[in-house]
């Protein structure tokens, strides 16, 4: 039973990674289920502790992934159609372009939401959409670098109690 939860806890830590450029997925907290499930095995002690403290952490970090990008569309000019743009943006861009639409989506999206708002004004279009995307890519960035941090938790549990795993 072990093994199982050490495979199923391994692969909420890869797929948290992966969910930090998804925005249907919430990164850091389904890597934090990874390692709450690493902790279900016998070998690994509970450490309620260190739990405590990394699901504080992607719950701040969750938080923070919806203030960040608000807090740079509106530093840039930006207005709520912006950032609806720059949403919709994100999830069309992965339909039909893949990583790159991770990129270009936000972008494109910001900038469409902000000229329908204002199609007499492109270039402070042109500026919120900028603002939305180094929002997106700053909490894009602080979400996989939470979740690559489970990751490495997940290995460093695994190492410490390698005797009673195998």
């Amino acid at each position: 039973m072990d093994i199982a939860l050490l495979i199923i806890g391994f692969l909420f830590c890869v797929l948290g990674v992966v969910g930090s450029f998804l925005p249907v997925l919430p990164g850091p907290f389904t890597s934090w289920i990874g390692l709450l499930i690493l902790h279900f095995t016998d070998a690994i002690t509970e450490n309620w502790t260190f739990l405590g403290v990394t699901l504080g952490i992607s719950i701040i970090v969750w938080a923070l992934d919806y203030i960040v990008p608000v807090m740079g569309t509106k530093q840039f000019g930006g207005t709520k159609y912006g950032m609806i743009g720059s949403s919709l943006g994100l999830i069309v861009g992965i339909m039909y372009m893949g990583p790159f639409g991770i990129i270009i989506g936000p972008f494109a999206g910001a900038f469409i939401g902000e000229l329908i708002k204002d199609s007499s004004e492109s270039s402070k279009a042109l500026k919120a959409a900028f603002g939305s995307f180094v929002g997106f890519l700053a909490g894009t960035f602080l979400k996989f670098i939470v979740s690559i941090g489970f990751l490495i938790f997940y290995f460093i549990k695994i190492s410490e109690n390698w005797e009673g795993l195998f």
